[in-house]
């Protein structure tokens, strides 16, 4: 994930997703949740082994996290801008709850794509990720890559929002929206108003939609505006074609720069990221609004998962287990991204009411299957070229 690129994993779709993140009201369990019964404290974590750890119980409960993990003392996580959805505050009450844990905020701006490789190239390394923040696509094509592990909040994830042996769970979604400087463009409400020589050489997706899930999921937003399903993007691949064609789109990274440095004039991208957009075009003395079209009110979570070859696996545990909590749920809300446990939080009454308010309410996007987006990433490997060559 990045702010030029994203990670977006399995969602809801009309109906909702199977293996991947969907957006489920119902919090079904579908294993036992971790316990932390100190009679545990004989498991794999506490004997030396962090790596091998699937619960709280393997740690003897949270103070045993805490002490594998403040012993490590250091934490590298990968692709997490901090304008992204929050990641910044995240980031900061982490650090502020465990001082003892050093983080290490790796290329910012890597795609899920990217995480993988730099995991990869890392690998046996003190500089591998211990954590990745992946799109579904990425998600569910680097299952090899991860370690199973299930948070104390186990139970109160949906079904359709972790994989059942806790190798990855949905944490945080958006609505994909169009954003665009409307004192330069005038007001925008359809995107084949976009096809206006006007706009030559602006409207960008971000990132490429093969690596990232926030271009990923503008192509299936595209989709459902001009015809498409969830089931059948390619409508959606040749709107991009067509705007390609006519000139009109742009082809690079897409950062906080440049946007509000005017490279770029229309922006597809996740309706939190679209806030600090306007927020930086402001500064500029610009208005920036966005807009979803009609019928495409498309959502996809993103996936936390556990490097298989951390190099401070307990951290990472740790990680996982605060990104879990109220506190950390709350700061996504706050950011204008949906978190994975925000039915249970109304429910518990631990939601921020404000942020919630600002949200929107709680009413989800529809998205993808993990079976629909399995499909649609294989035919956009050779779609997509007919766009970029």
């Amino acid at each position: 994930m990045s702010s030029s690129t994203s990670a977006a994993a399995p969602a809801a779709s009309s109906s909702t997703s199977a293996a991947a993140p969907a957006s489920s009201s119902s919090e079904a369990a579908s294993s036992a949740a971790p316990t932390s019964d100190a009679s545990s404290s004989a498991a794999p974590a506490a004997m030396g082994d962090a790596k091998k750890a699937t619960s709280l119980a393997d740690f003897g409960g949270m103070a045993g996290l805490e002490a594998a993990a403040n012993k490590e003392g250091k934490l590298n996580v990968i692709a997490l801008p901090r304008d992204w959805a929050n990641y910044g505050a995240v980031l900061d009450a982490f650090m502020a709850k465990y001082p003892g844990i050093k983080v290490e905020e790796q290329a910012p701006n890597s795609s899920s794509k990217e995480e993988i490789a730099a995991a990869e190239i890392n690998k046996g390394t003190d500089k591998a990720p211990d954590v990745f923040d992946l799109g579904t696509s990425v998600t569910l094509g680097s299952l090899d890559k991860f370690a199973p592990y299930k948070v104390a909040a186990w139970d109160k994830i949906p079904e359709l929002n972790k994989e059942a042996t806790g190798l990855w769970t949905s944490d945080y979604t958006g609505i994909m929206a169009v954003g665009y400087n409307s004192t330069k463009f005038g007001e925008i409400t359809s995107l084949d108003q976009l096809f206006d020589p006007k706009f030559k050489g602006v409207v960008a997706v971000n990132g490429n939609p093969n690596e990232a899930g926030a271009a990923y999921n503008g192509v299936v937003m595209a989709s459902l505006a001009n015809g498409g399903s969830l089931d059948d993007i390619t409508p959606g691949v040749n709107y991009f074609k067509k705007l390609n064609d006519a000139g009109n789109m742009f082809l690079g990274d897409v950062t906080s720069a440049v946007v509000t440095q005017g490279e770029v004039g229309v922006v597809i991208d996740w309706s939190y990221l679209q806030t600090g957009y306007a927020q930086g075009m402001s500064a500029e003395g610009t208005d920036w609004k966005t807009f979803v079209p009609e019928g495409a009110a498309i959502g996809s979570y993103y996936n936390q998962a556990i490097n298989l070859d951390a190099p401070n696996p307990a951290a990472a545990r740790l990680w996982q287990e605060f990104l879990y909590t109220p506190e950390a749920q709350n700061l996504w809300l706050a950011g204008g991204a949906r978190p994975i446990l925000l039915d249970t939080m109304i429910k518990d009454k631990t939601v921020d009411q404000a942020s919630l308010d600002a949200l929107g309410g709680a009413t989800p996007p529809v998205s993808q299957t993990a079976a629909q987006t399995e499909k649609s990433k294989a035919d956009l490997l050779v779609q997509w070229k007919q766009i970029t060559g």
